[in-house]
């Protein structure tokens, strides 16, 4: 069993009631939190989940709204637990440099909780890996897997396939439809995929907002990604514009259109169970 938390499903754009985006995986036991947008350890701390439960973070790009509270996780995770353990952190070719800045950032607040605390005599312990392509070599029951999106000129991003116990589920990040998402999704059952509404953006008078229309994918793209991997069930996320908490039926029916399998239009916290294959 496998069980997808949206844990945030905002995006750029502040909204009251949506972090922003993050998604955590769950099964045999591991915990894996895919991107940590603004609110991430609030969603986490609403999923019954602290930092220092988690296995991994997984980074599906590096721009800023998928990242932008890695910094409180890895924090939160220091000051958490009582003897080191690293947080890894995996994500495309880029990563450990801004992992880099991060911590040098912390710098100032590192320095005075060691300066506090007797018993907190390291650094914050972080292993990064960066990958592009391939099996994540990770302990534990889940098989990651990683393959390119394309999220350009955003270059490389990446998806990752989660596979436990017979069950699978795909998070793709932000991308429009390409081979490397097609070839997670083949044999899967869920995928969560960012979607932004064309429709309406194409229509608004802000070049800066309709400049996106060429590196998302609509919901008409995503559920056509899924129905192209015959997947059962395709969950929605990052939601531009953004609809009323509740609501949604809209973006559902878009979907529809192009896919025959459950369509999930949650918000934050919402969680989807994906059963073992039958």
């Amino acid at each position: 069993m496998l069980t997808i938390t949206l844990l945030g499903t905002g995006s750029p754009l502040p909204d009251p009631n949506r972090a922003g985006p993050a998604t955590l995986v769950q099964g045999a036991g591991e915990s894996y939190l895919v991107d940590a947008g603004r609110g991430v350890l609030m969603r986490l701390a609403g999923a019954g989940v602290a930092p220092s439960q988690l296995d991994a973070v997984l980074l599906t790009h590096l721009h800023s709204d998928h990242f932008t509270d890695l910094n409180d996780v890895i924090t939160t995770r220091w000051i958490g637990t009582f003897e080191p353990t690293p947080l890894r952190i995996i994500g495309p070719p880029g990563t450990a440099g801004v992992v880099d800045a991060i911590m040098a950032s912390l710098g100032p607040d590192v320095a005075y909780r060691i300066a506090h605390h007797d018993d907190l005599d390291y650094e914050p312990p972080v292993e990064v890996t960066e990958v592009e392509s391939g099996v994540i070599d990770l302990p534990g029951a889940t098989t990651i897997t990683v393959a390119p999106t394309d999220h350009r000129p955003v270059e490389p991003s990446i998806g990752f396939r989660f596979d436990v116990d017979g069950a699978s589920a795909v998070t793709a990040g932000d991308t429009v439809p390409c081979a490397g998402l097609d070839r997670l999704c083949a044999g899967a059952q869920a995928l969560v995929h960012t979607a932004i509404r064309k429709d309406i953006i194409a229509d608004l008078p802000i070049q800066r907002i309709v400049d996106v229309l060429d590196y998302h994918s609509s919901v008409e793209e995503a559920a056509q990604t899924a129905a192209r991997a015959g997947m059962e069930t395709l969950v929605l996320t990052h939601y531009v514009p953004a609809f009323a908490v509740g609501e949604g039926d809209d973006w559902r029916d878009l979907a529809g259109a192009h896919f025959d399998g459950t369509v999930v239009v949650g918000d934050d916290l919402h969680q989807v169970e994906i059963a073992p294959a039958s």
